[in-house]
């Protein structure tokens, strides 16, 4: 597997990841020599790492994982980790402060959660060939009392609010046009946390945990406002999942906002009892191709078997290139990366193509050997 020239680092950022298995590392059985051919690799944790604490009863569905999960983590090549996220506090303060001790024992950095608001707003730093590169995280997908507050653990927020507008006042029961809005206070935090971050790094990397699960393509209003705000403060890309699907690419003053990576190696195994309960299926409505299937530990729409890995290539502290290397998730949870002879390659190119079409962004693909370079349809071009 080819390194970064001595002269460029390589930055790897992919989506969700949830291992609920004995053998975690198994995960990334096709993707390990990639991760580890980067310079630096970030990714975003879905589940406790613990075996305390109680579940919240504002939590809809979780499971949590063993120690062994960050371990398999860091083998597989990551560096970074955001657990900025719906389920940092599926297991109470317990499991949250267990899992970033957990992280941290297996040398990884973990960014947006903490045991207070200031705690979960700080910065992670990684120095790579004497360039330095900044991760923030935050997340927008919020149960009540999943945030951190100054005398609270929990996640760094992004919040929004939500409006109704009955478009025909007089017909009741119609559909009603959804408006979406950032919170101002967060987004002002977040504002000045990027401002502070990029001050003493060369690149920053911003997580956000957001956006509309399941359905294909649709991105809410808020996500443009925040990721538009985050570049004019700074940010150099945005790292957007939650979704578990692939969304489109926008192109902002030169600057990625990537909607939703996708899951990467994200295990959901079945049984009856969770394929009928009802809460599964009123998600299940969101998407209708979705069924589930007892034997696999793979059990999402099948449009997420799409991902990517986005490959960031730095050189003297700018931004040289971004690019996406497609994957495909296979029924065990296990993603593969392809090569542009696989006719699943194209599929998602045309994933891809479809719905940065479909919500008005402006992001091109331009096919290099088995990389997507990201380009913007209109002046800005990064490269």
């Amino acid at each position: 597997m080819s390194k970064s020239p001595a002269d460029e680092v390589w930055l790897y950022a992919v989506g969700d990841i949830g291992p609920s298995r004995d053998d975690p590392a198994s995960l990334f059985a096709h993707t390990r020599a990639q991760l580890k051919a980067a310079d630096v690799a970030f990714c975003q944790l879905e589940l406790c790492i613990t075996s305390r604490g109680s579940r919240l009863p504002q939590c809809r569905h979780t499971d949590r994982t063993s120690i062994k999960s960050a371990h398999a983590l860091r083998a597989a090549g990551f560096d970074v980790v955001s657990f900025a996220g719906n389920h940092c506090m599926d297991w109470g303060t317990e499991g949250l402060l267990d899992t970033i001790e957990a992280l941290r024992k297996a040398d990884l950095q973990v960014v947006g959660v903490g045991n207070n608001i200031q705690a979960a707003r700080e910065p992670a730093f990684i120095t790579a060939k004497g360039q330095r590169i900044a991760f923030l995280a935050y997340s927008s997908i919020l149960p009540m009392g999943y945030w951190a507050e100054e005398n609270r653990a929990g996640c760094a927020p992004m919040r929004a609010w939500t409006l109704y507008e009955q478009i025909e006042h007089d017909q009741p029961g119609t559909p009603c046009r959804v408006h979406t809005f950032a919170n101002r206070d967060d987004l002002q935090a977040l504002s000045d946390d990027i401002r502070q971050a990029k001050a003493q790094a060369d690149f920053l990397a911003v997580s956000l945990h957001w956006g509309i699960h399941f359905v294909p393509g649709m991105i809410a209003d808020y996500q443009r406002d925040v990721g538009r705000a985050a570049i004019d403060a700074g940010a150099d890309i945005i790292l957007g999942h939650h979704a578990h699907i692939l969304k489109g690419v926008d192109v902002y003053k030169g600057k990625p906002i990537l909607y939703s990576l996708c899951n990467f190696a994200m295990d959901l195994p079945m049984d009856e009892k969770l394929a009928n309960s009802k809460g599964f299926r009123e998600i299940q409505k969101l998407h209708p191709e979705w069924q589930p299937n007892l034997e696999i530990t793979y059990n999402f729409p099948p449009d997420s078997r799409y991902t990517v890995i986005a490959k960031v290539i730095l050189r003297n502290g700018r931004l040289e290139r971004v690019s996406l290397l497609p994957a495909f998730i296979g029924p065990m949870s296990q993603p593969e990366i392809l090569t542009s002879a696989d006719p699943r390659f194209d599929q998602v190119v045309a994933y891809l193509e479809r719905y940065t079409a479909s919500q008005g962004l402006n992001a091109r693909y331009v096919r290099s050997d088995d990389e997507l370079v990201l380009v913007a349809a209109e002046p800005g071009l990064i490269e």
